[in-house]
């Protein structure tokens, strides 16, 4: 079943999927998101140099294999922040989860709770928190913080968010202004689903404007006083996203910062920055054991999650799969991503003698020199493929009269 919000498709899927590697997820979520909906998930900035890299970047390190360790039956519980988790992956927050599912994050919540994995929200999400929340009251969840030049706005959030039961902020510096995303300027894509706290707020909807105007909505001067600002606004612990060098480190923790996320927003705001697994060695050594780590960029295999766990990483991210995942199958799709990554992940336990997400803390990489990977961005207009037209991705030109809305 498909839902329409004034014309735009929106799936309803609820239901496990069926793949091999969550990469072929990529290519079927064509068959059930608009064009420009699509290309917002799956697209870069510029060259997508950086975006290709985060993935590429994992054959930088390799996992070197342990025989005769006596171990079978690894368990990948852990836990964060006092949270307890299943899996040290961790829903990454991504703006408006509408473009993929009619429930957009109330339904990526519940996949996440279904999986036992860390699930964050948006400042720009299609759904109140306070719904998200009580999709599954007792899952672990974060907030990703847009701060907005407006405190009366921040404080709404500060509010929401504590009464919704989320156990920390994320402070999003690494985007303050919008990358050049050509692949978004290509289809003109701008939300189409209202984003909840700017309609509670002066009843500014944020739909129909592109990534761009709605990134101009929040402050683009961050420094460490407003670290120490939102905690005491908040009550909660902030944990600085979008940390890549050392000094950065210093600039965080010595304002108070309780955490640090190693992210270059999926390769979408400075092209050319380097992948997030090559700069995560310099945080964690920063870091010195100081505060937790989370880390993004790129996670395609459950190896992945291995090697950034091996390099410091305490949490790790993913980010476009469960979106596919959500489009596909719903809350089921989003628990079948997961699970797929955190089967990889224990095998490469198995496979290295690792018992705990403790002991793969403590696993060996190595760094030999191998050729590079030069394979093209799937959306690079030279060599992508004609978009799909199916019954149910098409944008409809006259929505239902009474309601706005109708279903097909």
């Amino acid at each position: 079943m498909t839902h329409y919000i004034k014309g735009f498709p929106q799936s309803e899927a609820d239901e496990d999927l069926k793949f091999v590697n969550v990469d072929e997820l990529e290519e079927k979520a064509k068959e059930v998101m608009p064009e420009g909906a699509y290309y917002y998930v799956a697209s870069g900035s510029e060259y997508e140099w950086t975006w290709r890299n985060n993935t590429t970047a994992f054959n930088h390190y390799q996992i070197v294999p342990r025989a005769l360790t006596g171990m079978d039956n690894p368990s990948t519980e852990t836990e964060f922040l006092g949270m307890k988790l299943k899996t040290p992956i961790m829903i990454s927050p991504i703006a408006c989860h509408g473009i993929s599912h009619a429930d957009a994050e109330v339904a990526t919540q519940k996949g996440a709770a279904l999986a036992g994995a860390m699930f964050t929200s948006s400042t720009y999400g299609n759904k109140p928190v306070e719904e998200i929340a009580a999709a599954a009251p007792d899952a672990p969840r974060m907030f990703q913080l847009y701060l907005s030049k407006n405190w009366d706005f921040n404080k709404m959030v500060f509010d929401a968010i504590n009464a919704a039961g989320y156990k920390a902020i994320l402070l999003t510096v690494d985007a303050l202004v919008s990358g050049y995303r050509e692949a978004n300027l290509r289809t003109n894509f701008a939300f189409p689903v209202p984003l909840d706290f700017f309609t509670r707020f002066q009843g500014a909807k944020g739909e129909g404007q592109t990534v761009a105007q709605m990134y101009a909505s929040s402050a683009q001067n961050i420094g460490p006083d407003d670290i120490k600002r939102i905690k005491e606004m908040s009550g909660l612990p902030v944990i600085v996203k979008g940390v890549n060098c050392a000094e950065d480190v210093e600039v965080a923790l010595t304002a108070g910062a309780d955490g640090v996320y190693v992210t270059n927003h999926g390769g979408r705001e400075i092209d050319g920055a380097p992948a997030t697994i090559d700069v995560l060695p310099e945080v964690v050594e920063a870091v010195n054991g100081r505060c937790p780590v989370i880390f993004d960029g790129g996670v395609r295999r459950g190896s992945h999650v291995f090697k950034a766990l091996a390099l410091g990483a305490d949490l790790v991210g993913i980010g476009r799969p469960y979106l596919y995942g959500l489009a596909l199958g719903g809350p089921h799709g989003v628990a079948s991503v997961i699970n797929e990554l955190n089967d990889e992940l224990k095998i490469d336990m198995q496979l290295t003698g690792c018992k705990t997400i403790e002991d793969v803390k403590h696993a060996r990489l190595t760094d030999f020199q191998y050729a590079g990977d030069t394979k093209p961005s799937s959306t690079d207009p030279r060599v992508r493929k004609p978009y799909p037209v199916t019954a149910v991705n098409q944008i409809k030109s006259e929505p239902d009269a009474a309601t706005g809305a109708s279903h097909h």
